[in-house]
């Protein structure tokens, strides 16, 4: 079985196959989760030709992957998040998300499905990568 992430991506970035255009909106990035690779392992098991079954070894060796790459960016995430715990308390330089720049100390972090973000002098959502200094 061999999954063509383009086509993927643009099946569920059109909302081709689903039905309805709402469940396009529901993943506006058209990222795949494991549910979704699921069901479309499933998809191709029960469309497969019964005379011609296809190759379990491939099913299991995809599977295997996903969930190797799903482990890496779980990992990359915790230590992403550990990284901005370790800000708390520190004065950093930042650049605005309004433009110019800023100095304060980092009060909290954030985590969300678009990344980690801390709040600074009561500033919410500055994003990581904003980070020029720390002190």
């Amino acid at each position: 079985m061999t999954i063509d992430p383009a086509a993927t991506a643009h099946t569920a970035a059109s909302g081709e196959g689903q039905g309805t255009q709402a469940a396009a909106s529901s993943n506006p990035n058209a990222v795949l989760g494991q549910n979704d690779f699921l069901k479309l392992m499933i998809a191709q098991l029960q469309s497969q030709d019964p005379l011609n079954p296809g190759n379990t070894n491939e099913y299991v060796s995809e599977l295997a992957q996903f969930t190797e790459v799903e482990q890496t960016t779980n990992l990359a995430n915790a230590s992403e998040l550990s990284g901005a715990v370790q800000l708390i308390g520190r004065t950093v330089h930042y650049a605005s998300p309004t433009g110019g720049t800023g100095t304060g100390t980092v009060s909290s972090v954030q985590s969300s499905a678009e990344g980690t973000t801390v709040t600074i002098e009561g500033v919410p959502g500055i994003a990581l990568t904003a980070i020029t200094e720390v002190q």
